[in-house]
């Protein structure tokens, strides 16, 4: 178990290592100079050169790559100066000469913008998405099995009809799509009504209370993020609960005298959630990666609005910050999804 462990371990840093190269090269071939937009367009000569010293933008791109490849490895080289000692914050290993091998956090660098640690914009804006997908997962299951149910129950009748064209509907509408007209039509023409607005976020500032939050801003977003797990966790409910039902067990059930409600929700319904459970897994890094257009729509901000934007300002640090936070979470998950299928079935691990 422990070689099957280090071996998906391995496979996630060729991963991570994989989307840090992809990304690093996709960034440098964009149009737009880091440089000028921190110091903006009439800046001189001299100054652009201070700014592309400081950020190391004055070096090829293989000598940046390995730098901030150095700065992001728990395990680097480092010069054993106070000032690195004061930025990287790390523990002192084995002395190579003038440099010193390091034990250390991943660094994540400075945004090019504001001049603050990437790390500490994660901080800030990781916990509003992780609310933000959380409650879309938490929506999406409750109202999907619940519709799920209902449409195996009613098997070819109206109501059955009615939900598979919802979760049609659901996985066919792409989520920047459906956040525009829900956005429109709650948010806008009905926002008398429903109280809600177009845009905010979890936490607003109130001028005699200081930042409260407000979770009316949370709704909308959260239900455009949650559209699309919703619509295939009714499918996958409708499909395992019809399968369910036509067991013995199921006919035994009934025959003994049990009430309706009893066979669906206390024998049927328990058998039924195992691919659902396994959706839902899968389905919750998907939607941190997917809030980034959502969370621009609505003005909420979390890590998917600051990506953007960052990436609109050529704000390289920041938006390397987030794609490989996303992708350490994907990976993450598989890991520990894997070793626990191999914990379940032995044949998992005979079989790699």
């Amino acid at each position: 178990m422990l070689s099957y462990a280090l071996k998906k371990f391995f496979y996630g840093l060729a991963v991570m290592l994989g989307v840090l190269s992809i990304v690093f090269i996709l960034f440098n071939v964009l149009p737009g100079d880091p440089a000028r937009m921190t110091m903006g367009q009439r800046s001189d000569v001299q100054s652009l050169e201070a700014v592309r010293k400081e950020f190391g933008l004055d070096k090829s791109r293989p000598v940046q790559f390995f730098l901030y490849l150095n700065d992001l490895s728990p395990l680097s080289i480092h010069s054993n100066t106070a000032e690195n000692q004061a930025k990287y914050h790390y523990l002192k290993l084995l002395p190579v000469g003038n440099e010193v091998v390091v034990l250390k956090w991943p660094y994540l660098r400075r945004s090019y913008q504001t001049k603050r640690e990437v790390s500490t914009i994660l901080r800030e804006t990781v916990p509003n998405t992780f609310v933000l997908a959380l409650s879309a997962m938490i929506f999406a299951t409750v109202i999907g099995v619940f519709l799920g149910v209902v449409s195996a129950v009613h098997k070819d009748t109206w109501i059955d009809k009615a939900a598979n064209s919802f979760a049609i509907l659901g996985i066919s509408a792409p989520s920047f799509f459906a956040g525009i007209i829900i956005a429109w039509l709650f948010g806008f023409v009905w926002s008398d009504y429903t109280g809600l607005n177009m845009s905010g976020s979890l936490y607003s500032y109130d001028p005699f209370k200081g930042e409260v939050m407000t979770l009316k801003n949370l709704w909308l977003p959260m239900i455009t993020l949650g559209l699309r797990p919703l619509a295939i966790i009714v499918q996958l409910t409708r499909s395992a609960m019809l399968d369910v039902l036509a067991q013995d067990y199921i006919r035994t059930a009934r025959a003994k005298g049990l009430s309706r409600n009893a066979i669906i929700y206390k024998h049927a319904l328990r058998n039924a959630l195992n691919p659902v459970i396994t959706a839902i897994s899968g389905w919750f890094a998907g939607l941190l990666a997917g809030s980034f257009f959502v969370e621009y729509i609505f003005g909420y901000n979390g890590l998917g609005k600051t990506t953007v934007t960052a990436l609109e300002m050529s704000d390289f640090p920041v938006v390397m910050g987030s794609i490989l936070f996303i992708a350490f979470i994907f990976v993450l998950i598989n890991i520990l999804v894997d070793i626990l299928y191999g914990v379940v079935d032995p044949r998992v691990k005979l079989a790699e």
